[in-house]
């Protein structure tokens, strides 16, 4: 039977001595990744060359021998050979145009992270010690690995707000397909109700930005008035982290407890494909659009599905949902965003988030059963398709058959 690959987080507090080991590192980490990527970039842009993993790894093996690098002997060789892999990652992405160009690592901005795999930490009796270290990690424990497994790679990170993280990859064998059900829901996403269900529910945004908005705000200004470089500047900007970490926390957590109720109660779940990204442009609506946080919802809908054995549709961007009359089919020729109840000339009086949510539904299920209009998804990194179809609506169906001139 297949385990699946699951990462478990973990909150730790390092001695002093395991904290300037990290550290070092995380900048021993930064500085290969940069030294590879400017050399590989240099090497196209004067001689048209490609070079491979192998090349920047024999790269690193010449930069230790040298009396200028010869520090990078001095910490695990593991972290800076996965940091390699994960520039010729960063590459294979960016020729297969799943993203940008590769860009470089900064100290200031950039996430402190080394990744280890088995030959560099040693895990036994739920002790954790990493190479270079002679004492184990002080983990806090806040749920069991899974029993029977151990961890494959093991990724150590600090965040802004100088927190230290230990992540560790672990198959587990408790994700199984759930019991199949016969309920389907349609979800309809928005930013007074962060979610409106197909059977009428509505689920509140937490809008957490905005409740620490004032917060947040205090701390940035007194970040304002510190002078750079100063310790008291750096402490000033550990706070602004710390309310940053503070809300995205609340929000990843709210997230979670909402895609799992859905994935659990639910045997399909139908949503609407956003262009989150263009939709951010609108400047009155960015904020909001970001404290929701609608990407993040779908990609935990796609994983929770994948793994639970439900089935997830999408349903196309141009689909009228919010036009479309749920009772008898017409389309209504305007639909701005202030009216949020409507009559349509049938009689039927719709709420305009439930309306849409029924829509999406129905037009999920068509799909589901008779396969209309369907059009290949986009692909997640491990290179199989996420979610099973999307709905096309007719009017781009009649306009991709006409011919261009």
């Amino acid at each position: 039977m297949t385990h699946v690959k699951r990462a478990f987080k973990f909150r730790f507090y390092p001695t002093d001595a395991q904290a300037a080991e990290l550290s070092r590192t995380f900048g021993c980490v930064r500085l290969v990744f940069n030294k590879a990527l400017a050399a590989r970039s240099e090497a196209w842009t004067m001689r048209r060359e490609r070079v491979t993993y192998n090349a920047t790894s024999a790269m690193l093996t010449a930069w230790k021998k040298t009396e200028e690098l010869a520090f990078l002997c001095e910490v695990s060789c593991v972290p800076l050979q996965q940091a390699l892999r994960h520039l010729q990652g960063a590459f294979s992405n960016f020729w297969q145009r799943r993203a940008g160009y590769p860009r470089f690592k900064s100290r200031k901005k950039s996430r402190d992270s080394a990744e280890y795999t088995t030959s560099a930490f040693r895990y036994r009796d739920g002790r954790l010690t990493l190479a270079k270290m002679a004492e184990p990690l002080d983990i806090v424990w806040s749920r069991p690995l899974p029993e029977g497994h151990s961890p494959s790679t093991v990724t150590v990170s600090r965040d802004a707000a100088g927190r230290w993280f230990v992540s560790m990859l672990c198959d587990d064998s408790t994700v199984k397909p759930l019991p199949v059900l016969d309920t389907a829901v349609g979800i309809d996403v928005g930013i007074a109700s962060l979610v409106t269900l197909s059977t009428g529910e509505e689920i509140a945004n937490p809008k957490h930005e905005r409740r620490d908005r004032e917060r947040l705000a205090r701390a940035q200004r007194e970040l304002a008035h510190k002078a750079k470089g100063s310790n008291n500047r750096e402490k000033a900007r550990c706070k602004v982290a710390r309310v940053h970490a503070r809300i995205a926390d609340r929000r990843r957590d709210f997230l979670h407890k909402l895609t799992t109720r859905l994935v659990r109660e639910n045997q399909t779940v139908v949503i609407e494909d956003l262009t989150v990204r263009n939709m951010l442009k609108s400047k009155p609506l960015a904020r909001a659009i970001s404290d929701a946080s609608w990407t993040e919802l779908r990609t935990m809908l796609e994983y929770k599905c994948a793994w639970y054995g439900r089935e997830l549709i999408t349903v196309d961007r141009w689909f009228p949902s919010s036009k479309l009359c749920s009772a008898c089919g017409t389309i209504a020729a305007k639909m701005p965003l202030n009216v949020r109840q409507w009559a349509c000339d049938c009689g039927a009086v719709h709420d305009r988030d439930v309306n849409g949510a029924r829509n999406i539904l129905a037009a999920g299920l068509a799909v589901s059963a008779c396969g209309d209009g369907v059009r290949p998804q986009r692909n997640t990194p491990g290179g199989r398709s996420s979610v099973k179809q999307e709905v096309v609506p007719p009017q781009r169906k009649r306009a991709a058959a006409q011919p261009r001139g």
